[in-house]
């Protein structure tokens, strides 16, 4: 039973498939990189058919600030896993400066608040005495990340630590000296290039690697393809964990859709019956001409 908490309170980031549409949550440095009012709402359920599993939403808005360089953004993370649930408030800030002729390097602060809670009774416990078993309700605590963004027409690159302070969650009143819950700094790095095949063809790799000390090294690679800059379909790897098939529609200039499945490559696949990912993005006031094309990203 201890190791069970101990893996249910690890409080590491949320984990997303298409995080390339959702990269406003792992870097505040892309805040307003669009150009535009960019809108988005996603969905996970992960490990679907597993008690307990992963389940997350997530709201995201961000903007360039008039005709300045400043780009804002504001987003709402609300994490289900097994009897502890957390939610998450972001705001975030950039800065771009034009480094070449197509190239723009942006820098980006992000502050979050951040509040846990975590209810024992739905847990079967042996041992009513365990000082861990405590309840933790409404656990405030804030932090801040940083991040840098670089991007041209064609490609990208981002690295960034959404969580600097390793704050720690206790249950007052606990007769123990130990946290329940600690957030730990995950780095992240991502990169991707487009390639253009043909005019009405564009091909995508991308990659995302995240570190988390006392964690194994997370790699996610994938290669997207856009047809008629309106069907999107991709395949992705997480290294060791699950390969996942993407798929999404530009319904028009402002709206897309986008949906991923993953296949679990561990022992988990005797349990679950995958994870489903489903997102809604919406894009208004332009500032940019031909803002989808070439973007790919």
């Amino acid at each position: 039973m201890l190791w069970s908490f101990c893996d249910v309170f690890s409080q590491q980031d949320a984990q997303y498939t298409q995080y390339m549409y959702n990269t406003l949550g792992i870097n505040p440095a892309y805040a307003g990189s669009r150009g535009t009012t960019s809108i988005l709402a996603l969905h996970r359920s992960q490990w679907v058919g597993l008690e307990g599993a992963p389940q997350t939403q997530t709201f995201a808005i961000h903007t360039p600030f008039s005709k300045s360089r400043i780009g804002l953004g504001l987003s709402f993370v609300n994490d289900k896993l097994g009897v502890a649930t957390e939610q998450y408030l972001n705001v975030d800030i950039s800065y771009t400066i034009p480094v070449s002729e197509k190239g723009k390097l942006a820098f980006g602060i992000k502050g979050v608040l951040n509040i846990l809670n975590v209810d024992f009774s739905k847990l079967t416990i042996g041992d009513q005495s365990d000082p861990y078993a405590y309840n933790i309700d409404n656990r405030f605590s804030p932090n801040f990340g940083l991040g840098l963004y670089y991007h041209t027409p064609n490609y990208y690159i981002g690295l960034s630590l959404p969580n600097i302070l390793e704050t720690e969650h206790y249950k007052d009143g606990s007769p123990v000296a130990s946290s329940l819950a600690k957030e730990r700094m995950n780095y992240y790095l991502i990169g991707g290039y487009v390639f253009k095949l043909s005019e009405n063809t564009k091909l995508k790799p991308a990659l995302l690697t995240k570190y988390v000390a006392g964690a194994p090294l997370q790699i996610d690679v994938s290669l997207n393809a856009l047809f008629r800059e309106k069907f999107r379909i991709g395949l992705a790897y997480r290294w060791s964990a699950a390969l996942s098939a993407m798929a999404g529609f530009q319904i028009n200039e402002n709206l897309m859709i986008g949906y991923a499945y993953d296949w679990d490559t561990t022992s988990l696949v005797n349990y679950d019956s995958g994870s489903h990912e489903v997102f809604l993005r919406v894009e208004l006031f332009n500032t940019k001409v031909n803002l989808v094309s070439p973007r790919f990203f």
